[in-house]
C-alpha cells in the first residue's frame, strides 16, 4: 500500500505580512495512522524541499498527541525537509493520495496544473482521494472522468464559511472554500465549527477542520482496506 501526501509550497498570508504554509495537526495526524497501517508514504509539494509550515500550527495550544510525536521523531522532519518535486511524481505508483490544509493550499493548489494532473490521474484510476480543511481547494478544478467538476453532485466538506470568519481570514483568502465547493456544484455540508467531520462519496474523502484529520485519513485507509 504506497500512498502520497502531498503538501503546500506557499508561505504568504495574502498581504497581511504573516506566515502561512501546512498545518501541522492535519500532515503529522494522517501521516503516523497511514504509517502506522503500514502504508508505504511519499512526501510531495509544488517545489519539493521543505514546505512551510504555518507558525500557528505549531504554537503550545494547538498541540496534539500527533504534533508533539512528530517533533520527537527527526527521521520524519528529515524526510518532511525533503519533499520531492510534485511534477516529478505519478499517479500510477501509488494506491491514493491525501492533501493535508492549512491556508496554504488556498493559494498554490487550485490552478497548479501538475496537481490537477495528478488529482484527474488517481480519479481517472478509480483510487482514493482525499484532502482536509483548506485542501480541498485543490478540487475546485479538477475535472471527473465526465468531463465536469470533479465535485459536481458529490457529497463534500471543507474548513467552512464560519470557521474562516472565526479566524478572521474571511477577506485575505482567495476565495471562500464552502462557497466554491458550491459554486461547483458540491453538496456541501458540515457540522459545528472545529468539530470532527468526514464526507466520504465514492472514492472522494474530503474533512471539514484540523480536528477531522485523523477521521479522513482512517476512511481513506477503509477504501484501501475495505472490510
Amino acid at each position: 500500500m504506497k500512498i502520497l501526501i502531498v503538501l503546500t509550497s506557499h508561505d504568504r498570508l495574502g498581504d497581511t505580512g504573516e506566515k502561512t504554509g501546512f498545518w501541522l495537526e492535519e500532515f503529522a495526524a494522517p501521516y503516523y495512522a497511514l504509517t502506522d497501517a503500514g502504508a508505504g508514504v511519499t512526501l510531495a509539494s509544488p517545489t519539493g524541499g521543505q514546505p512551510p509550515l504555518d507558525p500557528k500550527s505549531d504554537s503550545p495550544e494547538n498541540q496534539t498527541a500527533a504534533t508533539r510525536r512528530f517533533r520527537a521523531d527527526p527521521t520524519t522532519q528529515a524526510r518532511l525537509a525533503s519533499t520531492t518535486k510534485l511534477a516529478g511524481v505519478a499517479a500510477g505508483d501509488f494506491d491514493a493520495v491525501f492533501y493535508p490544509g492549512g491556508h496554504g493550499p488556498m493559494w498554490d493548489m487550485p490552478d497548479n496544473p501538475a496537481s490537477i494532473a495528478l488529482l484527474e490521474a488517481f480519479v481517472k484510476a478509480d483510487k482514493p482521494v482525499g484532502a482536509v480543511c483548506h485542501a480541498p481547494a485543490a478540487l475546485v478544478n479538477v475535472r471527473g472522468t465526465d468531463g465536469e467538476y470533479l465535485v459536481r453532485g458529490r457529497h463534500v466538506t471543507g474548513f467552512s464559511n464560519g470557521e474562516e470568519k472565526a479566524v478572521g481570514l474571511d477577506a485575505v483568502v482567495p476565495f471562500l472554500l464552502e462557497d466554491r465547493l458550491k459554486e461547483r456544484g458540491g453538496v456541501y455540508s458540515r457540522a459545528a465549527d472545529w468539530a470532527p467531520f468526514v464526507q466520504v462519496d465514492g472514492k472522494l474523502v474530503t474533512g471539514q477542520n484540523p480536528a477531522s484529520s485523523e477521521p479522513a485519513a482512517a476512511a481513506l485507509l477503509k477504501l484501501l482496506r475495505p472490510a
